[in-house]
């Protein structure tokens, strides 16, 4: 009985040791990894100052990007407030976004399609009512805003984007 037993904890202490061992050894794989070091030519550490720059570069254009002046009316990266005077109407231009927060506004449109309502999922066509507080994304240029027939006040909406009043 004793030797079964020595036999028992001599093959676990080796066993042990062989996992201890393929553990903490380095293989062959790791020693050839091409991993980059950080700091290294392959993978450069950058200071903060660098990536704001960068940053700082990509958003203003100066890159040759591709971000272009509007040819009429407003245009903001920030929600602008304006005033729809009644009887005038806003028209965006492609990817403006709308919130109308007073007055009643109806949809302009001068084809079959119409402007996205984000808020409640639905596409709004020509002479439909805006809701308040909806968010409302122009998926193309000429379409607009006015105010409701029935309605004798101005609008005041947020806008970002560019835009034209007539």
């Amino acid at each position: 009985m004793k030797k079964y037993a020595l036999r028992i904890v001599l093959a676990v202490v080796l066993v042990g040791a062989g996992i201890i061992a393929g553990v903490n050894w380095p293989t062959t794989l790791e020693a050839e990894s091409n991993a980059a070091v950080p700091g290294s030519a392959d993978d450069p550490v950058v200071t903060k100052s660098y990536v704001d720059e960068q940053i700082a570069k990509a958003g203003s254009g100066s890159n040759g990007g591709g971000t272009t002046q509007p040819e009429t009316g407003g245009a903001s990266a920030k929600l602008e407030v304006v005033s729809v005077p009644n009887g005038k109407i806003l028209i965006a231009n492609e990817g403006t976004e709308v919130v109308v927060r007073s007055g009643k506004a109806v949809v302009y449109s001068t084809d079959a399609n119409g402007i996205a309502d984000l808020t409640d999922g639905k596409d709004l066509t020509n002479g439909k009512s805006i809701t308040a507080n909806h968010h409302i994304l122009f998926p193309r240029a000429g379409r607009g805003i006015t105010t409701d027939p029935s309605y004798k006040g101005s609008l005041t909406v947020l806008v970002r984007g560019s835009y034209v009043i007539q």
